[in-house]
């Protein structure tokens, strides 16, 4: 539920897992894809990339929905100092996770609030540390398989079975693994007078 004088909420994002969370507590909201450049060509740490690009899709879709109290976000995986990308392929997401096995990967994932009426910017990220357990090629293409998480950066879903491949997940905020954490995001919207159910 919105305040109706409350701006339009735009979602800038074209994943999925990000609508679902969305869909989770707001009957209407806009999805808008920023089509941002995500290459690092600045050569920033992760920790400032990951604001940057969650920034910049905000920025983007400023320019053509002014009125809008607009949504960026951007994750990404860091392994060994490292940032992992999204597979997008079966054999690249075997690479991946055997990669992980045994190991700990930090996700950050960085939120950007727009604000209309106050012309206010908030951010936030979220540090999601997940240890892999050691595991071997047949139970990765088994959960490969099962889940087919192309498009995931760390070639797994939580929402999924992704849990299989954990040893133990420490954050602040369960669904920011997801791709929003949304403790923070409800608590801004909350703030700028959404009525939220």
């Amino acid at each position: 539920m919105q305040n109706p004088s409350a701006p339009t909420i735009c979602l800038a994002s074209s994943s999925p897992y990000r609508r679902g969370l969305l869909d989770r507590f707001l009957d209407t909201y806009e999805v808008m894809d920023p089509e941002v450049d995500e290459s690092n060509d600045g050569g920033l740490a992760a920790d400032d990339l990951a604001r940057h690009l969650a920034r910049r899709k905000a920025e983007a879709i400023a320019v053509n929905a002014r009125d809008a109290l607009i949504i960026g976000a951007d994750q990404l995986a860091v392994m060994d100092d490292r940032v992992l990308g999204k597979p997008g392929d079966h054999s690249r997401a075997v690479e991946q996770l055997l990669a992980a096995s045994g190991k700990v990967v930090t996700f950050l994932t960085a939120v950007c609030i727009l604000d209309p009426i106050g012309r206010a910017r908030y951010e936030h990220t979220d540090r999601t540390i997940v240890r892999f357990r050691q595991f071997d090629r047949r139970l990765a293409e088994a959960y490969l398989r099962l889940d087919e998480p192309y498009d995931c950066a760390g070639s797994f879903k939580l929402e999924g079975a992704g849990f299989l491949l954990f040893e133990a997940v420490s954050t602040d905020d369960p669904t920011a693994l997801i791709g929003l954490p949304m403790i923070w995001v409800s608590d801004r919207l909350l703030d700028l007078g959404y009525l939220l159910p």
